[in-house]
């Protein structure tokens, strides 16, 4: 029962959370953003949204936990290679509206290894209980 409540904490994360910091004035509404990377944030949200309504039918009525977490572990595992390579690209995982770190660490990227780390947890904790 504990990875399925992982799954679904990190779902929220990126299904409900993510999409409420976004649709507003810094994101999705920004003027100063070009229409087609406004077009990409909403594609973004929308995919990530149908991806978390995935996990959560897999988990609470398939029973498939680990497959769920491979999709929570590639959602979150991409904020987190978004955010080590942002030099490469010149981003950033500052918005402006949200600046804030823990352990060194920009919240967002905190938030996303939290996540990844639990996924992780919740696929090792069913597999032991299915041997």
């Amino acid at each position: 029962m504990i990875s399925r409540i992982f799954i679904t904490l990190c779902v929220l994360i990126f299904a409900v959370v993510i999409p409420v910091l976004e649709i507003n004035a810094s994101h999705v509404f920004n003027p100063s953003w070009p229409a087609h990377a406004r077009f990409h944030e909403v594609w973004q949200l929308t995919t990530n949204f149908g991806i978390g309504v995935l996990c959560l039918w897999l988990v609470w009525l398939k029973n498939q936990v680990q497959l769920a977490s491979v999709l929570v572990i590639l959602v979150m595992g991409g904020i987190l290679f978004a955010h080590a390579i942002q030099g490469f690209y010149s981003g950033s995982v500052l918005s402006g509206n949200m600046s804030k770190t823990i352990l060194g660490m920009e919240l967002s990227a905190f938030i996303a290894g939290v996540a990844v780390v639990m996924a992780i947890g919740a696929a090792i904790l069913e597999s032991r209980s299915k041997k």
